[in-house]
């Protein structure tokens, strides 16, 4: 990072002449060839999504979550109205393009408009959903809105032991940036937090990379990408 001095000659921060805050995200859709991300409803997606989640049927999915798994779906729709309803975090739906089912949930976290920050976080892909080209273009809109909103820092964090999250946020061209020793607790477990960000000077050629990838064109009869995702981080894994 670029640094100036002040009339003190200390080293001081890039300046941001005509800074504004930015906005916050609005509950819209956003739709792509694979999927729409919409605001999570519980009398809309509950059923869907306990039902993709279900294919999970060692409950994997849910040991880096502080919530979950659920035994029934009364449970899990009970969890969305007391969790999923206000605007920080804001959960969305990932709903399959093809079929009109949710097969996936992910959120805005740590809103900071003030300071041009965004988080995405509470990420739970079912079976539905894992490794389909429908998940990255999922991130990409829900990057592509954040930025398109003012924002000049998306983060994503994880559990550093959560391998394909860690995995997942290097491909999607997150760059690491440390590891928060006992950052905190959850399921009576200690959880050292691994962090990530894209910066908004960044963004156009992530987003050239993410839109060369859903082009048609890289994609085969059966959806199975041509070449994969490959950021200029030099840390992307092999594309799904």
């Amino acid at each position: 990072m670029t640094q100036d001095r002040n009339s003190l000659g200390q080293p001081v921060g890039f300046p941001l002449p005509g800074w504004k805050p930015a906005q916050r995200p609005p509950r819209e859709p956003m739709s792509g060839r694979f999927c729409r991300v919409e605001p999570l409803l519980a009398e809309r997606h509950a059923a869907d999504l306990f039902a993709a989640n279900r294919r999970n049927e060692d409950g994997g999915n849910w040991t880096y979550l502080p919530y979950g798994p659920f035994d029934t779906e009364d449970a899990y729709r009970k969890w969305m109205d007391a969790t999923c309803r206000g605007d920080d975090p804001l959960f969305h739906a990932i709903v399959d393009a093809t079929t009109g089912r949710a097969v996936g949930v992910a959120s805005y976290l740590r809103i900071t408009p003030e300071q041009g920050a965004i988080e995405v976080g509470h990420l739970n892909f079912s079976p539905l959903l894992q490794r389909r080209p429908a998940a990255t273009e999922a991130m990409y809109l829900m990057m592509k809105r954040a930025f398109d909103l003012g924002y000049r820092r998306y983060e994503w964090k994880c559990d550093s032991l959560n391998a394909p999250s860690n995995g997942a946020a290097r491909r999607l061209g997150f760059t690491f940036e440390g590891i928060f020793r006992q950052a905190t607790v959850y399921k009576q477990r200690s959880r050292d937090t691994a962090w990530y960000s894209v910066l908004d000077g960044e963004w156009p050629a992530r987003q050239r990379e993410f839109e060369r990838w859903l082009d048609p064109a890289n994609f085969d009869a059966a959806s199975a990408q041509r070449s994969p995702l490959r950021h200029a981080t030099g840390e992307a894994e092999a594309g799904r």
